[in-house]
C-alpha cells in the first residue's frame, strides 16, 4: 500500500463530501479512503461551466497529492477526466463512467436519477462516449439542487418517486446521477426492490481493486 484513494468533491459544499465520507466506509477496513473537498469549486456542480471550471483546479489538487494511490473525482459528469488523467501518475476514476460499468454488471438495461433536466443531455453525451447509450433504459431529473438532494427531507420520496419511473421505463438497475444522493442508496434500494447503484463506491471499488492488486 503506498498511500490512499484520495476521493475529490469538486463542489465545495461540506454537506455532500461528508455524504461521500460516510458512503465510502465500508471500504476502509481494506484501504485507507481520505474524502476532500474542492474548495475553489462552486457549491453545486449543476450546469456546463460548473463543469468546466473546476478542471484546472482538480488538476492542481491533484499535483499537490503525490502521495495518492489512486483518486476518484467525485461528480456525476466526471469533470476535469481527461486533464486529471494527463495529470496524475496513479490511476483516476470518474464516478459516472465507474457507475455505469457497475450498473451494466447488474442488469441489462440502466436507468439514471439525474439532479436537473439541464444535466440530462451532458450526461446522454458521455454515455455516447462510452458506446453504452444504447443500454440507457432513461434518464430523468428529481429537479433538485445538489444541495436539497444532500440534506431535503423531501429528497428520498422524490428519488422513490423518480426511480419508479425509471423502472416503468424498463430500468433494471438505477443510478445515483449525483454525489449529493449518496446517503439515500440503501433506502432508495430497499424501496425499489432493484440494484442501486452509488457511483462512487463503485469507483472507490475499482480504485481499491487496482490498489490492491
Amino acid at each position: 500500500m503506498t498511500g490512499p484513494i484520495v476521493v475529490i468533491n469538486p463542489n465545495s459544499n461540506p454537506a455532500v463530501t461528508d455524504g461521500l465520507s460516510a458512503a465510502v466506509e465500508p471500504f476502509r477496513a481494506a484501504v485507507p479512503v481520505e474524502c476532500v473537498t474542492l474548495e475553489e469549486g462552486p457549491f453545486g456542480i449543476e450546469s456546463q461551466r460548473d463543469v468546466d471550471q473546476v478542471a484546472l483546479p482538480l488538476a492542481a489538487m491533484i499535483e499537490r497529492r503525490p502521495d495518492a494511490a489512486a483518486f476518484v473525482i467525485a461528480c456525476y459528469s466526471d469533470p476535469g477526466i481527461d486533464l486529471c488523467r494527463a495529470t496524475a501518475k496513479v490511476p483516476v476514476f470518474g464516478i459516472q463512467e465507474s457507475g455505469v460499468l457497475s450498473a451494466l454488471a447488474l442488469g441489462d438495461r440502466f436507468g439514471v436519477l439525474a439532479i436537473a433536466e439541464a444535466s440530462i443531455r451532458r450526461h446522454i453525451r458521455y454515455l455516447r462516449r462510452m458506446g453504452v447509450e444504447g443500454r440507457l433504459a432513461g434518464e430523468r431529473a428529481l429537479n433538485m439542487t445538489v444541495d436539497e438532494s444532500a440534506r431535503s427531507g423531501d429528497a428520498l420520496a422524490r428519488l422513490t418517486e423518480v426511480g419508479r419511473a425509471l423502472i416503468a421505463d424498463g430500468a433494471d438497475v438505477l443510478i445515483l446521477g449525483c454525489t449529493g444522493m449518496s446517503r439515500h442508496r440503501a433506502a432508495l434500494q430497499a424501496a425499489l426492490g432493484r440494484p442501486v447503484v452509488d457511483p462512487t463506491q463503485a469507483a472507490v471499488a475499482m480504485a481499491m481493486g487496482v490498489v490492491l492488486a
